[in-house]
């Protein structure tokens, strides 16, 4: 689903912000978006809980490189809110909003929401055909002050369940690579438990802490932009595969802290506990899950604002280090070669993702214009599956005369597979021996162009069609690159 993610969420200063009244009108009330770890921007009516994140120190930091003309922060300070973009504003029924309403007074909100992705491979790959998945998701968020007295914090939970086939594995011939966002890593499940955390403030809330299960790529290495499209949301791939970084609808056991030093800057750290991402399907059985080792993910962010039209960016530099030891990817070598397995190995993960606005299209809100982003992946070669990745691409909005709302988005992605799995291989490949199911040749490296066109067709609704063209299949030159033509449908009760 779709990210509004508190780390780029609490975007608000250490003085007093300007009510942002323009991203209110252009964008609906921005609560209880799906896949939120904070669920109302600063600027949301009947607010109940704070989700702003003060900054220690009232200045700049690397903004402070730049002139007065340039920093918009030294003008004011803004109060934007980067939500997820590719929402449609509104709600089916609003029918239910006075009850919506009278439940956020009292300290609960929710969202229910439909996403539905239907891929049909139309030339290329090993066949012709179309494959369905969807996602239901029930998101809930306690004020556990107005509930029971607690100031200050809420519990946040999500309920999910996902069905349907990939069509990567189907018609496209790609294991590795998922061409369709909302596809299970860990099989159907009717009532998946994905998040359940608390969330505190302290410090006169200059430090926020999250604790409890929670998807590991909604907090780290992620934006609404990258969500935007269907193969990153909600993190690049090389992030996605690896056992450490969970994705939904995988959660584990950690927590997180973030602290802004100034008010352009922002640093978290967090720890989570490690399994396989196939494992305990359900999301309930927390007794049996099995952890391999320990998560450690740190990350700074810049978040300037440029000249007089505030045009923000997100410039992101992470690390991350798993504990595990994972097996070395050379896997069976033939007998007698020189060449032999290593014992297992951690994984560190590096990774530097940046966003930049370009124009504005009305409005004052982070999503009011067009974006380019970019972002550079590279995690330990020989226990990963992708070690090295690559993406750049654009997210721009009201392209169209009198189409204000749209955003078209377009991303190209180069992924190396690891050295070591091609060496081992190889090594097969020339000894006879069986590569294993799904591999045609050592496997090297893949790209893949995405192109979307977003439409909010009524409140609540948005309908994006979809286009993919994969080369290399399978990350070998046996299979004829393919094209792949679909929808999604986003529905928000």
């Amino acid at each position: 689903m779709c990210v509004v993610v508190s780390f780029y969420c609490n975007l608000s200063w250490a003085r007093k912000p300007v009510p942002d009244h323009a991203a209110r009108t252009q964008s609906g009330l921005l609560v209880s978006q799906p896949h939120a770890e904070v669920r109302e921007t600063p600027a949301a009516p009947h607010a109940s809980v704070s989700t702003r994140l003060n900054s220690i120190f009232r200045t700049e930091g690397l903004s402070i490189l730049l002139t007065n003309r340039e920093d918009a922060l030294r003008v004011r300070d803004l109060s934007a809110g980067y939500y997820a973009s590719s929402e449609a504003p509104g709600h089916i029924l609003p029918q239910i909003g006075a009850l919506r309403s009278r439940l956020q007074n009292r300290g609960v909100t929710f969202a229910f929401t439909y996403k539905g992705e239907a891929m049909a491979d139309v030339g290329g790959g090993i066949s012709r055909g179309m494959d369905y998945v969807h996602e239901l998701t029930l998101q809930t968020q306690f004020d556990l002050g107005r509930l029971f007295g607690f100031t200050g914090w809420t519990v946040h939970t999500l309920l999910m369940e996902r069905v349907g086939r990939e069509v990567s594995h189907d018609r496209v011939g790609d294991y590795n690579i998922s061409l369709m966002e909302v596809y299970s890593l860990s099989g159907h499940s009717v009532a998946h438990l994905t998040d359940m955390y608390a969330q505190k403030s302290f410090l006169h809330n200059t430090v926020d802490l999250a604790f409890g299960r929670m998807a590991l790529t909604h907090v780290f290495a992620t934006s609404p932009l990258l969500c935007s499209f269907m193969m990153t949301c909600s993190a690049p791939v090389a992030i996605k595969l690896d056992a450490g970084f969970s994705v939904y609808p995988k959660a584990t056991w950690g927590g997180r802290v973030r602290l802004r030093p100034t008010r352009d800057t922002l640093v978290q750290i967090g720890a989570y506990s490690v399994s396989p991402l196939n494992e305990d399907i359900s999301g309930w059985a927390w007794a049996g899950e099995k952890s391999t080792g320990l998560m450690i993910p740190v990350e700074f962010a810049w978040q300037p604002f440029f000249g007089p039209r505030k045009l923000p960016g997100h410039y992101v530099l992470g690390f991350a280090h798993d504990t595990t030891r994972y097996a070395d990817n050379i896997g069976d070598v033939p007998a007698g070669s020189a060449i032999r397995p290593h014992g297992g190995e951690a994984r560190d993960t590096f990774y530097l993702e940046a966003d930049q606005m370009l124009y504005r299209k009305g409005g004052a809100s982070q999503m009011a214009g067009g974006y380019v982003l970019a972002g550079y992946i590279h995690n330990t070669p020989d226990v990963s599956v992708i070690s090295d990745e690559f993406y750049v691409g654009s997210s721009l909005l009201g392209i169209i005369p009198h189409r204000p709302h749209d955003r078209f988005g377009v991303m190209y992605s180069y992924y190396r597979m690891s050295p070591r799995t091609e060496l081992g291989q190889q090594l097969r490949m020339d000894a006879g021996m069986a590569l294993g199911a799904h591999v045609n040749g050592p496997q090297t490296h893949a790209a893949v162009l995405e192109a979307y066109y977003g439409v909010p067709v009524y409140p609540g609704i948005l309908v994006q069609p979809e286009f993919q063209y994969m080369m290399r299949p399978g990350e070998t030159a046996h299979i004829p690159n393919a094209e792949v033509v679909g929808l999604k449908v986003i529905g928000t009760l």
